[in-house]
């Protein structure tokens, strides 16, 4: 056993038995008693289309039961108002007239199709594939030196977050969802793109999985000897939900002796860890957790949205920070919540979100300043908004780019109309003249991608049906129309294309 660790069978806490609660057994809570038979009927009827999931280490230790607007309780039990009010009485009255449960998920689908549930582009534009055409869909390549990769087995959670804006990977809409066990696709596709960098296993959550389905997807890349490959990230909010993953678990010694192995590679191995309030900094499990992790060479980035309701006051982001660097961890990003889901209910606007920043900001040390934010994730790329300035007499919002579709747009300022109300970028409009000055090239840039999708599918078609070269043709750009059509539908309609 490594002298790095402490002997599993010494640590101080019993592994609890993993409890997962959901719609099937939440009233079995027994603070969920506390609360009005509507209210519980209210997170029934919510969590019908929204995932909902949460766990007994999050409900004895993280939630104030006396509280009924605690933090913690908003950001993982469904509120009534994270739906519009046509979207719950709909649900409600087929809940109330105990219909079929078919009924029921074809009602829960209908409205999640309206949801937005891939915003930014994820299904149309940051699908990659291999040079000789197939598709990866359990990819994603937006960023030049990055991937994103989702194992099939890590595609849930220990508890759902309310506003997560993956949700649809945990609906059972298959067509939603980014799953994938080819790591030799993965490995190939990497090796025809040397100029990415990072590989980001997301979700989900990968470490949901077991440390040997882990360790099988990691050692296939460290295995291939990728010159290019310098850093795998892995997106994990199991720290703040779940602990004992790296505590007591039958596997935690083997997770972090993986992780130590990673780095002994001299592959930079990162977790990008979703902290979203303070109280999930605040336990003995977690502390140590996050020790010893960081002892295998592990380093820890973290990052949340600004939430309403949950988050959107500067002391709390202060104080996050604060006990973040103290443990040992790096602020990295704070969000604004993406366009998809329950967005109305956790909205900032832009400027007030800025306001916090740089409040929070102002009152933490050096050490805490590598945060960066607010940042929307949008379709052309990561936009962080940088506060307001005036332009003669007129207020304007300064904006950069973080990321973008292309890195020469990366830290080049722009000037959007003053907006109080806004809380995306489509909401924005351009200071002076009627174009943002990336909006050219987007709309060529995606143009582009959708016009080489389509070309590829009609060339599929043309394989498999036998028809005339001119029935094919009017067939195919027949369907193409209908198919951007129905695309339309996901986006609100009169807004800019930018979510």
């Amino acid at each position: 056993m490594s002298k790095r660790l402490q002997k599993l069978s010494d640590f101080e806490y019993e592994s609890p038995r993993y409890i997962p609660f959901g719609l099937a057994n939440f009233r079995d809570i027994p603070h969920i008693q506390n609360l009005t038979e509507e209210k519980q009927f209210e997170i029934e009827v919510v969590g019908n289309v929204l995932p909902f999931k949460t766990n007994n280490y999050v409900v004895d230790n993280l939630i104030d039961w006396t509280n009924p607007h605690d933090p913690m309780f908003l950001l993982t039990f469904p509120q009534k108002e994270m739906l519009t009010k046509n979207h719950y009485d709909e649900m409600a009255t087929a809940l109330r007239n105990n219909e079929d449960k078919k009924i029921i998920q074809t009602i829960a689908n209908k409205i999640r199709y309206q949801l937005n549930p891939h915003p930014a582009g994820q299904l149309e534009y940051n699908i990659p594939q291999l040079k000789d055409g197939t598709k990866l869909y359990g990819m994603q390549h937006k960023y030049k030196e990055t991937i994103l990769f989702f194992p099939s087995q890590g595609q849930t959670c220990h508890a759902y977050c309310t506003f997560c804006f993956r949700w649809p990977q945990f609906v059972g809409i298959d067509e939603l969802k980014f799953a994938s066990r080819e790591i030799s696709s993965l490995i190939q596709y990497l090796r025809e793109h040397p100029e990415v960098s990072d590989i980001l296993f997301t979700g989900g959550d990968p470490l949901i999985m077991k440390t040997r389905i882990l360790s099988e997807y990691i050692q296939a890349i460290l295995d291939a000897n990728l010159p290019n490959i310098k850093t795998i990230r892995i997106g994990t909010k199991a720290l703040s939900y779940w602990p004992f993953r790296f505590l007591t678990y039958n596997d935690a010694e083997d997770l972090l002796n993986l992780f130590e192995n990673i780095t002994k590679k001299e592959i930079h191995l990162a977790f990008m860890a979703h902290f979203n309030h303070p109280i999930e900094l605040s336990t003995n499990e977690v502390k140590i957790a996050i020790s010893k992790v960081r002892k295998t060479g592990v380093q820890i980035r973290t990052q949340s949205p600004i939430l309403a309701k949950i988050n959107d006051d500067y002391k709390i982001w202060a104080e996050m920070w604060q006990k973040q660097v103290h443990l040992g961890c790096i602020p990295y990003y704070m969000f604004m919540p993406r366009d998809t889901g329950a967005q109305d209910y956790f909205g900032v606007s832009l400027i007030r979100a800025q306001e916090i920043f740089r409040d929070a900001y102002q009152r933490v040390s050096g050490l805490a300043r590598t945060v960066r934010g607010p940042s929307m994730s949008a379709n052309p790329g990561k936009i962080q908004v940088l506060g307001l300035v005036e332009v003669g007499k007129k207020k304007a919002i300064a904006l950069r780019f973080l990321q973008g579709r292309n890195p020469s747009w990366v830290q080049k300022p722009f000037l959007a109309k003053y907006n109080e109300k806004a809380i995306w970028i489509d909401e924005l409009k351009p200071f002076s003249g009627k174009k943002f000055f990336f909006e050219d090239e987007l709309k060529q840039t995606l143009s582009y991608s959708k016009l080489k999708k389509n070309t590829e599918k009609n060339r599929t078609g043309k394989l498999k049906k036998k028809v005339t070269k001119i029935a094919s043709i009017i067939n195919k750009t027949h369907s193409d129309s209908l198919e951007d059509k129905k695309g339309l539908d996901w986006r609100r309609v009169g807004r800019k294309n930018f979510s």
